[in-house]
C-alpha cells in the first residue's frame, strides 16, 4: 500500500448522467482543464460507445489535457473497449475503465447470465484492454450487493488477467461505512494477489453516505476514491470531491495519507461545474456552499472575534473562498480583465475575451462593483451564446397591479427574424409563452431556478431553466441584473440545446393574446 490516494474524478462521466446536466464538447474541455489545474489524478472523461459527442469529448481532452491520467469508460464488451482505446490513444497516460455487474440481482435481472458467463466475460475485457494500454481498471458494478465468495473470485481473475485497478462500488448508495469498510479489508486479505492492484471505491448517495462509505473503505485500505465535482451524479449523487479532499487535509491525525488536490482551486472548480451544467449549489452544502464559512449566532461571532479556530476548522482560503471584488468598471482596460480572469484559474484566448470584454462593459455600465460571479457568469454566457440557432434580439414586457402581463419578442431563428406577442400570469411566463409560439419543440417545462449571483439590488439574477423533449433533458443559464431577461436567456439556451429545433410555419407577425 501506498501513502497517496489518488483521486479518480468522474464529473464528466457519471456528473453528467444527473438529468440535464449534459455538457456540449467544449464545455467538457473547459472542466477538464479545470480539473487538471485542481490536481486529480484521473479524470474519466466519458463513455466513448455512448455517442459520438462522447467520444470526441473524450478524445479532445485526451489530446488536450497534460497532467492527469485519461479514462475512458467500457462495458465489457469487445465494441465498447475498442472504441474506449481509440478515444484515450492521444493521451500522454491512458486508461481503460471496464465494468460488468456482479450481483445476483443485476446477473439475472438485468444481465441474464450465470455468474460462471459473468467471470469470463470480466477476464476477457481485462485481457481485450491490456491489448491497448498497460493502465486497466476493473469494476465490478454492484459490488456492495454481491456475494463476498464470488466478487474474491472476480477479483482474483482480473487481477490475474491484468488490471491494476478494482473498483468496488457501491452502486445503489446501500451499503453503510461499517458493512463497506468491513467489505474492502475483507478482499484485500482473501484475495491472494491482492497486492498487484491498488483499490478503489465509488460510492453513491442515495442514503446521503457516500463520503462516509469512501472514507471508511480508505481506513480499510482502499488508495483510490471515485467522486465528483459538488458530488454530482446518478440519482443523489457521488461522493463529493471536496469533501474527500478537505477531510483528509483537515485530519491528519486520522488520515495518514495525501491527494495531489490544490484546495485553493476547490472553489473556483466547484463555481465553474455548477455554472456550466446550471446545478446550483445548496447554501449549507459543505466546503463549498454559500454558508460553509458564514457565523450569524452570536455565541459564534463572539468566539471567532477571539480566536476563528473556535468556530472554524479550516480557512476560508484554504479552500479557495475569497473577499476579492473586481475594482473594475467601465474605464478599466482588457488586460486588467484579463488579469483577473487569470486569477480565477480562467485563461482566455484573444476572442474569447473580446466578446467577453464587451459583456463586461455593458455589465459595468449597470453595476457599480464587479465580483468574481459575475465575471464567471459572463463566460459562461458567452459560451451559451456563441453558436446558437436562437437568439434574442428585443424583449419588452408590461406588466402592473391591474394588468395583464404581456410580452413581445424579436427572435432571430436559423438566420431570419420572428416577432411574437404573449399574454401570461407574469412577466416571465408571459415571456416564454412568446418564445414558445415561435419554436417547436419547445420542450417541457421541467424546473425554473431562480438565484441571486452576488448581494444588492443590482445583482445579476442566475437562472436555470430544464426542458424535456422526449427522452432528451437539457439545461440551460442566463445571467442579468433584469431576472426577466436573464430568464429569457436561459430558456433560449435551453431550446438552443433540444435536437431537431426549429422555426414554427407561422405568419410573420403572431400574437398570441
Amino acid at each position: 500500500m501506498t501513502d497517496k490516494l489518488y483521486i479518480f474524478d468522474t464529473t464528466l462521466r457519471d456528473g453528467e448522467q444527473s438529468p440535464g446536466c449534459s455538457m456540449n464538447i467544449d464545455e467538457k474541455v473547459r472542466v477538464a482543464h479545470q480539473l487538471a489545474i485542481l490536481g486529480v489524478d484521473i479524470i474519466e472523461a466519458g463513455f466513448p460507445i455512448a455517442s459520438p459527442g462522447d467520444f470526441e469529448a473524450v478524445q479532445r481532452i485526451a489530446s488536450e489535457v497534460h497532467g492527469p491520467i485519461i479514462a475512458g469508460l467500457a462495458r465489457a464488451s469487445k465494441g465498447d473497449i475498442e472504441r474506449a482505446a481509440q478515444a484515450v490513444k492521444p493521451a500522454e497516460r491512458a486508461r481503460i475503465h471496464t465494468f460488468i455487474a456482479t450481483s445476483p440481482i443485476h446477473m439475472q435481472a438485468k444481465l441474464r447470465m450465470q455468474p460462471d458467463q459473468v467471470l469470463e466475460m470480466a477476464v476477457n475485457a481485462v485481457k481485450l484492454a491490456r491489448n491497448f494500454v498497460d493502465d486497466v481498471e476493473f469494476s465490478a458494478e454492484d459490488a456492495g450487493r454481491s456475494d463476498m465468495d464470488f466478487l474474491c473470485r472476480v477479483t482474483e481473475a482480473t487481477i490475474a488477467a491484468g488490471a491494476r485497478v478494482i473498483n468496488i462500488p457501491d452502486t445503489v448508495g446501500y451499503m453503510t461505512p461499517q458493512e463497506f469498510g468491513e467489505r474492502i479489508r475483507t478482499l484485500i486479505e482473501r484475495v491472494p494477489n491482492s497486492d498487484q492492484a491498488i483499490f478503489s471505491v465509488h460510492c453513491h448517495n442515495d442514503l446521503g453516505l457516500a463520503v462516509a462509505n469512501s472514507l471508511a473503505a480508505v481506513e480499510n485500505g482502499a488508495r483510490q476514491v471515485e467522486c465528483t465535482i459538488n458530488g454530482l451524479g446518478e440519482r443523489a449523487g457521488n461522493a463529493s470531491l471536496e469533501e474527500i479532499a478537505m477531510v483528509i487535509q483537515t485530519r491528519p491525525d486520522r488520515y495518514n495519507i495525501q491527494t495531489n488536490i490544490d484546495s485553493t482551486k476547490i472553489v473556483s472548480s466547484s463555481r465553474l461545474v455548477s455554472q456550466i451544467t446550471g446545478m446550483s449549489v445548496q447554501a449549507n452544502k459543505a466546503i463549498v456552499g454559500a454558508n460553509a464559512f458564514a457565523h450569524e449566532s452570536g455565541i459564534h461571532q463572539d468566539g471567532m472575534l477571539k480566536h476563528k479556530k473556535t468556530y472554524e476548522i479550516m480557512t476560508p482560503e484554504s479552500v479557495g473562498w475569497s473577499t476579492n471584488r473586481m475594482v473594475l468598471g467601465k474605464h478599466s482596460g482588457r488586460a486588467a480583465l484579463k488579469a483577473r480572469y487569470e486569477e480565477l484559474d480562467t485563461k482566455l484566448d484573444d476572442e474569447t475575451l473580446k466578446q467577453v470584454f464587451k459583456r463586461f462593459k455593458i455589465l459595468a455600465d449597470k453595476k457599480k462593483e464587479i465580483f468574481d460571479e459575475d465575471l464567471l457568469s459572463l463566460i459562461v454566457d458567452d459560451n451559451n451564446q456563441s453558436s446558437d440557432n436562437i437568439r434574442l434580439l428585443s424583449l419588452h414586457v408590461a406588466s402592473g397591479t391591474k394588468d395583464v402581463p404581456i410580452a413581445a419578442v424579436d427572435l432571430e431563428i436559423n438566420g431570419k427574424t420572428h416577432h411574437a406577442t404573449a399574454r401570461g400570469d407574469g412577466p416571465v411566463d408571459a415571456a416564454f409563452k412568446a418564445i414558445r409560439s415561435l419554436i417547436e419543440p419547445a420542450g417541457k417545462l421541467l424546473l425554473y431556478s431562480v438565484n441571486a449571483i452576488t448581494s444588492g439590488t443590482d445583482a445579476q439574477g442566475e437562472v436555470t431553466v430544464r426542458l424535456q423533449e422526449g427522452n432528451r433533458v437539457v439545461n440551460g443559464q442566463g445571467s442579468d441584473t433584469d431576472i426577466v431577461l436573464a430568464s429569457a436567456y436561459a430558456y433560449i439556451a435551453a431550446l438552443n440545446k433540444l435536437p431537431d429545433m426549429h422555426a414554427k410555419e407561422i405568419h410573420a407577425q403572431y400574437s398570441g393574446i
